[in-house]
């Protein structure tokens, strides 16, 4: 029998967030980063970041997450701690900047500079971003990988 072949995975488009409020998860992320509402109704709202986007769905069902989390890709990670302080968010312990939103979804915030996920040109353009450095540190991990953005 042949065997069949596989998808390669190129990435991740999107997240789903189950929340209890639309409106008032619209105002907590907007609070902490820079997006644009797609669109939003009474129980679903689309909000993007550049090529990828969060949907919140109205109606959390588990309780808050303990180790399940994604990962939040940001310019400026030291900006974001700063208004997590400011709203009262508790940063959880740990050597990585993780909180709970308040529908008690873990998220991650993780510096662009330190990764190997590399932006394209064009998208930064399309988030009105000159350009965007990396650590040497991903670089060479970038390079290891075949993947060196020069």
């Amino acid at each position: 029998m042949r065997k069949a072949k596989k998808a390669r995975a190129l990435g991740f488009n999107h997240v789903a967030l189950e929340v209890d409020d639309i409106d008032e998860a619209i105002a907590f992320y907007e609070r902490l980063f820079d997006f644009e509402l797609q669109s939003k109704n009474d129980s679903i709202a689309f909000i993007y970041m550049g090529d990828q986007f969060i949907n919140f769905t109205k109606g959390r069902r588990q309780s808050p997450d303990d180790e399940r989390h994604f990962g939040i890709v940001v310019d400026d990670k030291e900006a974001v701690r700063q208004t997590l302080e400011e709203m009262g968010v508790e940063v959880l312990p740990g050597r990585f900047l993780d909180f709970l939103d308040p529908w008690g979804n873990r998220v991650e915030i993780v510096s662009y500079q330190n990764i190997q996920f590399t932006k394209a040109p064009n998208v930064l353009r399309g988030m009105g971003i000159d350009k965007l450095e990396k650590s040497q540190e991903a670089l060479e991990e970038l390079s290891e990988r075949g993947m060196s953005p020069d």
